[in-house]
C-alpha cells in the first residue's frame, strides 16, 4: 500500500510535471530550470548510449536545448503517472511518469518517437508556484523507439 498524499499536494505536483512537458514543448528554459532544486540530481538511461549524469537544473537545461536543437518539430507528451507520498516525509513525494516524445528532425519525412519512463523525487519548498513542490531527482530510461520498433525492458 501506497502512502496517502494531500489532494492539494498530489495536484499541485501533477501541475509541476505538466509544466515540464509544456517547458521542454515550447523551449522555455527559463521555465524548465525554475522546476528543479538548485541541487537536483537527473540520471539519464538512454539504454544504447552511456548514461548521462547531470547535476542541476543548468546542466539539465544545457543538455536538453542542445539535444533539441536536431528536431523542426517536437512534442513533449506525458502518457500516465503515479504520484505518492513518500512513507516517513511529508515534504517529499514520488512518481512514475511514462512519457512520449513526438519528434520531426530537420528535413525528415518521417517522425522519429522516442518512449520513455521517469522515476521523479519531490521537495516541498518555501517557493511559489506548484504548492512549493519542485524536482529533486530525475531518473529517465528510454523503453522504446520508432519507427526501429526497437523495444527495451522497464528496468
Amino acid at each position: 500500500m501506497t502512502a496517502e498524499l494531500d489532494p492539494a499536494d498530489h495536484a499541485a505536483i501533477d501541475r509541476l510535471q505538466r509544466a515540464y512537458a509544456d517547458g521542454v514543448t515550447m523551449r522555455d528554459w527559463d521555465q524548465v530550470h525554475g522546476l528543479f532544486l538548485p541541487d537536483a540530481t537527473i540520471s539519464l538511461d538512454l539504454v544504447t548510449r552511456p548514461a548521462v549524469q547531470l547535476a542541476g537544473p543548468g546542466a539539465l537545461t544545457d543538455f536538453v536545448s542542445k539535444a533539441l536543437e536536431q528536431f523542426s518539430f517536437f512534442q513533449f507528451q506525458i502518457v500516465n503517472s503515479h504520484i505518492e507520498a513518500a512513507a516517513s516525509d511529508p515534504a517529499a513525494a514520488k512518481a512514475r511518469m511514462f512519457m512520449c516524445e513526438l519528434r520531426l528532425k530537420h528535413g525528415a519525412r518521417k517522425r522519429d518517437d522516442t518512449f520513455g519512463l521517469y522515476r521523479d523525487t519531490y521537495r516541498r519548498t518555501d517557493e511559489t508556484g506548484y504548492g512549493g513542490w519542485r524536482f529533486a531527482s530525475r531518473w529517465y530510461r528510454t523503453v522504446a523507439r520508432f519507427p526501429d520498433a526497437e523495444v527495451f525492458p522497464l528496468d
